[in-house]
């Protein structure tokens, strides 16, 4: 999968917010979304499709209603590449500092 597309994605605030939004309520429509937004319905299409592309968002059709669900699998990607990666190098130098404090008490 292209990350660039993910995080060019996720570079604009208000695409950010429209994923905050799926994440409190999954599953909403176009007219559900634009309530919490102060931008006009086609400034809040033209955010969904790029988070679309980026398959941040995906999309269900109801009878005539179209629902968008944040899908979060880009964000672990990113997450096992970019964060992960570090994270388990910082828990383990705090491993090994608590096991060193742990052996000067006992000494």
């Amino acid at each position: 999968m292209d990350m660039d597309i993910v995080f060019k994605a996720l570079a604009d605030p208000s695409r950010r917010q429209l994923l905050d939004l799926l994440y409190q309520e999954n599953g909403r429509t176009l007219g559900e979304l634009c309530e919490h937004l102060d931008m006009s319905r086609q400034a809040v299409t033209k955010h969904l499709d790029v988070l679309e592309e980026a398959n941040l968002v995906a999309v269900v059709w109801r009878g005539r209603e179209k629902l968008h669900y944040l899908n979060p699998v880009p964000l672990q990607d990113i997450y096992e590449r970019w964060i992960g990666k570090f994270e388990r190098q910082r828990l383990h130098a705090l491993h090994t500092l608590k096991t060193r404090l742990e052996e000067d008490d006992e000494s």
